[in-house]
């Protein structure tokens, strides 16, 4: 039986990350990004260079126990955040977790930058009610299917 050490197999061979890596980088840019924070002060923040954060968020670098435990105390989440959702997708990092969102294939709606600035602007609305009534409209323009303009105009007639 061989033994790895730092990725590599005993003959020199070395061993290529998994879609599981890909997925756990994939969730550490995504807690990152939803904090606002940049890879160079995550990289601070763990001892590493940006570069580091990049490959590691790329999926290219595995991720140690003991590296994500310090992720998840930099992103403030439990270390099982990184892991969360990952049996849904039965290890395929670009298979989205909700059919209805987008077509098989294509990245998860969850990760891209439009849906991450959302979450940060709705969230900076400090009025929990106002955020609530934004809520219930973003909800009705979806269940109606109608452009949101058409939605408005409708609405203040």
């Amino acid at each position: 039986m061989s033994r790895r050490r730092n990725g590599i197999q005993a003959n020199d061979e070395v061993v290529a990350p998994t879609a599981v890596d890909q997925y756990v980088g994939s969730r550490i840019r995504l807690r990152r990004t939803l904090l606002g924070m940049t890879q160079t002060a995550l990289g601070q923040a763990v001892g590493l260079t940006f570069q580091q954060i990049q490959k590691y968020e790329k999926g290219a670098n595995r991720v140690s126990a003991s590296r994500l435990w310090q992720f998840g105390m930099t992103l403030d989440v439990p270390v099982s955040f990184f892991f969360d959702g990952l049996a849904d997708q039965d290890y395929m990092p670009d298979v989205t977790l909700e059919a209805d969102l987008c077509a098989p294939g294509e990245p998860d709606p969850m990760a891209r930058r439009e849906t991450l600035e959302l979450v940060r602007a709705y969230y900076r609305i400090e009025d929990r009610a106002l955020r609530r009534r934004l809520l219930d409209l973003i909800r009705a323009v979806a269940a109606a299917d109608v452009p949101a303009d058409a939605f408005l105009a409708a609405t203040d007639a």
